[in-house]
């Protein structure tokens, strides 16, 4: 367990990592006896420093929710993180170099919430207190290293979480649905990198049912007192493999019926 300070050290740390572009070292190597718990305190230190910076939260993201991804870092859970209004970038927005460090691109949906979802909530309860669901790019982003380059040692879950669930930015495209218009399972996305086709995924990777997320997101945050409210943006978790977004790169997710969205990476 890592003590008051220490959690707050690692909020700053992250926050100079993002103001100056350098990543920070494996925060699970700097503290040792980091847990979960101190994870998500680190990841509530940093956004509590946003907030009080005048950048407001506007909703949550789930990532982790797919079984690849789990077996991959060796857990059974999803993860979550926080969305504020600087990290809103509009649909076939051009982003300048210098605003992230090493993005990566996921696909995804994301739901609008009319009313509060309670703490326990089945599936039908979610999306009854869904307004719409809208496609959505979430743009990944590396405030700490991906891997120690002495130790070799690869970044963990804990260096995730507390590096709020590796979040950076969203866009919100294409079409609108209500989520009794379609089945959810069924809505897909081919996402191109410069013109070229390399991930195509259907929601149902997201726990069967990217609803699904928002239930476990629902139980995570009664845990600690909170909610997902109405008016919030939630990004349900991704169906493809994170795209690596160098700059100069074009990103263009095509979810058929429900339109396209898409954004580029200016060159530095």
């Amino acid at each position: 367990m890592m003590t008051a300070d220490e959690i707050q050290q690692a909020a700053a740390s992250l926050e100079q990592a993002e103001l100056t572009r350098q990543q920070v070292a494996l925060l699970s190597q700097t503290y040792p006896s980091m847990d979960m718990q101190d994870a998500y305190r680190i990841q509530d230190a940093w956004v509590q420093r946003k907030i009080a910076s005048g950048d407001p939260q506007v909703g949550l993201k789930i990532g982790l929710t797919s079984r690849a991804m789990q077996q991959a870092l060796n857990i059974t859970t999803p993860d979550s993180g926080v969305l504020l209004e600087s990290m809103r970038i509009q649909d076939g927005e051009v982003i300048a170099a210098d605003r992230f460090i090493a993005p990566r691109i996921e696909a995804e949906l994301a739901f609008i919430m009319k009313a509060d979802v309670s703490p326990n909530p089945s599936l039908y309860e979610v999306l009854n207190a869904t307004d719409f669901v809208v496609p959505a790019l979430e743009v990944l982003d590396t405030r700490v290293q991906r891997k120690d380059a002495k130790t070799g040692q690869m970044r963990n879950v804990y260096d995730t979480i507390a590096d709020n669930a590796a979040n950076a930015g969203f866009l919100l495209g294409g079409k609108p649905i209500r989520v009794d218009n379609l089945d959810l399972r069924w809505i897909g996305a081919i996402v191109s990198v410069n013109g070229q086709v390399e991930e195509t995924g259907l929601a149902a990777g997201v726990m069967n049912h990217p609803a699904q997320g928002l239930v476990w997101l629902a139980q995570r945050l009664a845990t600690y007192g909170e909610a997902i409210r109405a008016g919030q943006v939630v990004l349900s978790g991704s169906f493809i493999r994170p795209l690596e977004a160098p700059p100069g790169t074009t990103i263009t997710a095509d979810y058929g019926p429900l339109g396209t969205i898409s954004c580029h990476f200016a060159q530095g």
